[in-house]
Parts: structure tokens; sequence; C-alpha cells
């Protein structure tokens, strides 16, 4: 069996980084940088500080075409997280899952592959970002942990990094009144504030995002953050252009705090990429 990365799955991670879709904007009001900033900076810690959430990702992401994801993550240990991803157009067209359960990386298998894994419609990529197939095949599934387990509020940093950050209005966001914030940044600018970022784990996840774009050859950032009234990020939208085309995803919160239960695929349906087909029963 030769090994295989969930293309679709790699690219909804990032997709699981980006965001598109917004309501229209009020004209902008008179409003300190720092004020605008400080503000973001406040829903992004209080977001990033949930026990749970889910989002929606829609929008635009090069390669993949026009995308809808839906995630669940709960933050705390053990992290558990679902990421369901769709490719609305180009070739990649068709949906895939990524789950984490106990630690274990699962991604969902259609088409060929599933008669190649002997009728089974799971992989497993074990415990571990890096390790050797059964046959052989060096593997980094670092990217994809990150995509399906981050939180996105992580992105909305970056607007507070933005010179240009300022206060645009009130609108309403499914519902729930909220503040909107809006700003640009190069790359390379936020590349350079990481060193301002004394939490390891949060300077590690913010430099994956910022790993991406540069991937996508994007070098410049507009960044849309809306604040609702309890200083919790109702919706982030990014937008740049790169080598592979345009860049504009929106991910939409749709709640935090509540219950999240994960299920791992069954053992009889799942192969594990790091042993031969016969010890799973092939």
């Amino acid at each position: 069996m030769r090994a295989f990365v969930p293309r679709r799955a790699a690219g909804a991670g990032l997709a699981a980084l980006l965001l598109a879709g917004c309501e229209a904007g009020a004209g902008a009001e008179p409003a300190a940088g720092s004020s605008a900033a400080e503000a973001v900076t406040r829903a992004v810690e209080k977001t990033e500080g949930v026990v749970s959430l889910s989002y929606r990702v829609t929008g635009q992401f090069p390669e993949r075409g026009r995308i809808a994801d839906e995630a669940t993550v709960r933050t705390t240990q053990p992290v558990a997280a679902r990421l369901r991803t769709a490719n609305l157009s180009g070739d990649q067209q068709g949906e895939s899952e990524l789950r984490l359960v106990d630690g274990v990386l699962y991604g969902s298998a259609t088409g060929d592959m599933v008669e190649e894994m002997g009728g089974r419609h799971w992989i497993s990529y074990g415990p571990n970002a890096e390790f050797t197939t059964h046959g052989g095949l060096r593997m980094d599934v670092g990217g994809l942990r990150d995509q399906v387990s981050r939180n996105p509020a992580r992105e909305a940093a970056f607007l507070a990094a933005a010179e240009d950050v300022k206060r645009m209005g009130s609108e309403q966001v499914g519902g729930a009144a909220t503040t909107h914030y809006t700003g640009t940044a190069s790359v390379d600018g936020l590349r350079a504030s990481l060193d301002e970022v004394k939490d390891k784990a949060t300077r590690t996840g913010r430099g994956n995002s910022l790993d991406q774009y540069e991937k996508l050859g994007v070098d410049e950032l507009t960044l849309d953050v809306w604040v609702d009234g309890d200083e919790h990020i109702k919706r982030l939208r990014t937008q740049g252009f790169g080598r592979h085309g345009t860049l504009d995803l929106t991910f939409t919160f749709l709640d935090h705090g509540k219950t999240v239960t994960v299920r791992a695929p069954r053992p009889d349906d799942t192969a594990d990429l790091r042993k031969p087909l016969k010890k799973n029963g092939s």
C-alpha cells in the first residue's frame, strides 16, 4: 500500500487557518490605533482561553478553490478535535475528515484508497508527528495535527500587530452585536513580532500559521476581526494574494465552552500506516 496523505485535509487545516464572507462594513470611526489593538488583543486572549469551540470556514483557498469546512475542538487535555473539509470546486472537489483522539491522528480515505486498504475507510497516522511507514517512507504529519487541533483565534493576533489597525464600527454577525476592527500587515513584520511573544506554545502556533502563508507566497495580509459583547472573537477574515492565487477565508465562531466528544474510527475500519496490512487483519 502506498502512503496516503489527504491533500484536501492538508489544505484544509490552513483552511483551518483563514477566512471569507463577512457582512458589509460600516464607515470607519475615529479610534486610536493603540486602543483598537488592545481591544483585539483582549479578544484574542479570551478566545484562546476557551476550553472548547466550534467554527466554520468559508471562502477561497489557493489550490483548493472554494471551500466550506467545519471544526470542533476541545483545547484542554486530552485534546480532541474533528475537522471536516469540503472542496466545492477544482480538481480536488469532494469531502474529507481529520480526527484527533487520545493523541492519535486519523484521516478519512475514499475512492481507490479504500480498495487498497482492504475496504477500510480510515487511516491511522499514530501518536507522533514524524514516523516511518511499514514501507520505509518517512512521514511528517505535524502540519495536519496542527490544522485539526488549532484555535483559529491565533490568526486574529496578527491584526493587533498591524500598524494601521482601527475600529470600523458596530455590526451584526450571526445575530450578535459586534465591533469590527481592520488593518493590514506584512508577513515579514508579523514574523518579527513573534520575538515579543513569551509563551512558547503560542509563539509556535502563530509561527505555523505564518509558515503556511509563506508557502502560498502571500507577503501581505488584510485582516478583519469582529468582537462580540463578551469580548470573544465572533468572526475573523484574512485576505491576501500569492503565487497560487487569491486567499480569502472567513472563520465564523459558532459556540464555545460546550462538551466536545470525538470518537476514534472503528479498529476494523482503520488501516495503520505504521504496520503492514496483514497485521491489520487484511
